[in-house]
C-alpha cells in the first residue's frame, strides 16, 4: 500500500514535468511551440482531474501522513493554471507593451486565491474565480481578440477571484457536477483535436467551443444564487 501511495503522489508530481515542458515551449515562442504548450496544459489538467481519485484509493493521508498531497497539488496547479499561461500570453504578445503589466493582476489574484483556507468549500465548490487562466490564455491566443477585450477579460476575472461566489468543482460532486464533468471531457477532446488537426475553419470551431465555459459560468451563477436563497 505504501508503494501505491507514493505512486499516487508521483502521478500528481507529473504535473511538474508538464510544467517544465510548457516553460521550454514558451521560451521557444513560435506558433508550433505555443500550441504544444497548450497540449501539455491539457495533459496537466487531466492529471489534476484524476489524481484525487487515485489518492483516495491509495489512502495517501493514512499511509503517508507527513506528505501533504493538497500542497503538492496546489504547487503544480499554480504553475499550470496560472503562472505559465500568463507567461504564454506575454510571450505571444496578447497585450501590447503598455498593457502587458495587467498580466500581473491575475498572477497576484491567483496567489491570494490559492492561499485562501476556504478556496475549496466544505460543500464542494471553488470560492471565487478558480484561476482557469490556462483556458483564458487558450482563447486569447487562438481567437486573437482586440487587446482591449483581452485586457478587460483579464481585469474582470482577476477581480472575481476576490468575490466569494461559488464555482462548480465537478470532481467533488454537487449540483450540475455530472453535466459539467461530461462537458469537460467533450471540451477537452475537441480542444485536443483542434490543436492536432488544425482544421481550415479552426477559428470558427474554437469560437463554438466557448459554449462550454459559458455554460460553466452560468451554472455556477445559478448555484451561487441558490445558496444565497437558502
Amino acid at each position: 500500500m505504501t508503494a501505491l501511495a507514493w505512486l499516487a503522489h508521483l502521478y500528481t508530481a507529473m504535473g511538474f514535468v508538464c510544467a517544465a515542458g510548457i516553460a521550454v515551449l514558451i521560451v521557444r515562442g513560435d506558433d508550433e511551440a505555443l500550441r504544444n504548450a497548450f497540449v501539455l496544459m491539457l495533459v496537466a489538467t487531466v492529471i489534476d482531474a484524476t489524481d484525487g481519485w487515485l489518492a483516495r484509493r491509495a489512502r495517501v493521508k493514512e499511509v503517508l501522513p507527513r506528505i501533504d498531497g493538497r500542497a503538492l497539488d496546489d504547487l503544480v496547479d499554480f504553475h499550470t493554471y496560472t503562472s505559465l499561461p500568463l507567461l504564454l500570453l506575454w510571450r505571444a504578445g496578447a497585450l501590447p507593451g503598455y498593457l502587458a503589466w495587467l498580466l500581473l493582476l491575475p498572477l497576484l489574484a491567483s496567489a491570494y486565491g490559492f492561499s485562501q483556507v476556504d478556496a475549496k468549500t466544505d460543500d464542494g465548490f471553488f470560492l471565487g474565480f478558480p484561476s482557469y487562466w490556462n483556458i483564458v490564455a487558450f482563447y486569447a491566443y487562438m481567437l486573437r481578440p482586440p487587446a482591449a477585450v483581452t485586457a478587460l477579460l483579464i481585469v474582470v476575472l482577476a477581480a472575481l477571484t476576490f468575490v466569494p461566489t461559488r464555482y462548480i468543482y465537478a470532481t467533488q460532486g454537487g449540483p450540475f457536477a455530472r453535466v459539467i464533468g461530461a462537458g469537460a471531457a467533450i471540451w477537452t477532446a475537441v480542444i485536443a483535436w483542434l490543436l492536432w488537426a488544425r482544421p481550415a475553419d479552426e477559428r470558427s470551431i474554437t469560437a463554438a467551443t466557448l459554449l462550454y465555459p459559458l455554460i460553466y459560468m452560468t451554472l455556477s451563477i445559478v448555484v451561487t444564487r441558490r445558496k444565497r436563497l437558502t
